[in-house]
């Protein structure tokens, strides 16, 4: 079981690009982070929600690797914690290498569970230009790497703050660390929403 551990967490209460960091986040279970735009069981993306908006919500909790925001100072960009629109951002976990079904335990009670990649929109240029470009890669066959982080569901509430731990729970169908793998996605275990087909990859 891997670790890794929460440096910053972060909620807005209006469908705004960035976030405002805070010293703790509430999590409720089916729900997301309390006090957040994203908050609910069904899809609260605004684009998603004209489609159809009794989709199910899987960008109920967005969290992004610290080690992104080093690479892009790396790059001269000026991007801190909470400023792509996450809630947690996180150190020492390969968010992008994670399977859909992948559980993250946080702190004492909270448990979220990958729905998938957060798709990198043209918003993010808007925010600094040429950002757009520098969040994403192509792998050695040339597949598009969308370096935003995970989209999750929440299985079980509670407080995260600052410096919490992070354990990592791979599904039963977890059969390698590649990113290549192909396993059969996992039925959802989510307490309100049953999800065969999980696809959290658009923009905030």
């Amino acid at each position: 079981m891997d670790r890794g551990q929460v440096i910053a967490v972060a909620t807005d209460d209006k469908h705004r690009f960035s976030k405002r960091q805070m010293n703790e986040i509430h999590i409720l279970a089916g729900l997301g982070v309390e006090g957040d735009a994203h908050l609910g069981v069904t899809v609260k993306h605004r684009s998603r929600v004209r489609a159809d908006p009794s989709q199910p919500n899987l960008r109920q909790v967005h969290l992004i690797q610290a080690e992104l925001l080093d690479e892009l100072a790396d790059q001269g960009f000026k991007v801190g914690p909470a400023d792509l629109g996450e809630n947690i951002t996180t150190r020492g976990v390969d968010l992008l290498a994670l399977p859909r079904g992948t559980v993250l335990k946080l702190g004492a009670n909270v448990e979220l569970q990958v729905t998938g990649l957060r798709n990198p929109c043209s918003q993010i240029d808007n925010f600094q230009p040429g950002l757009l470009k520098a969040v994403l890669g192509r792998g050695p066959n040339g597949e598009l790497i969308r370096k935003t982080g995970v989209m999750t569901i929440v299985l079980k509430g509670g407080v995260v703050v600052p410096g919490d731990a992070i354990a990592i729970e791979f599904p039963s169908h977890h059969c390698c660390r590649s990113k290549s793998c192909r396993a059969p996605v996992l039925f959802m275990k989510h307490p309100r929403i049953d999800v065969r087909t999980p696809d959290a990859s658009y923009c905030t």
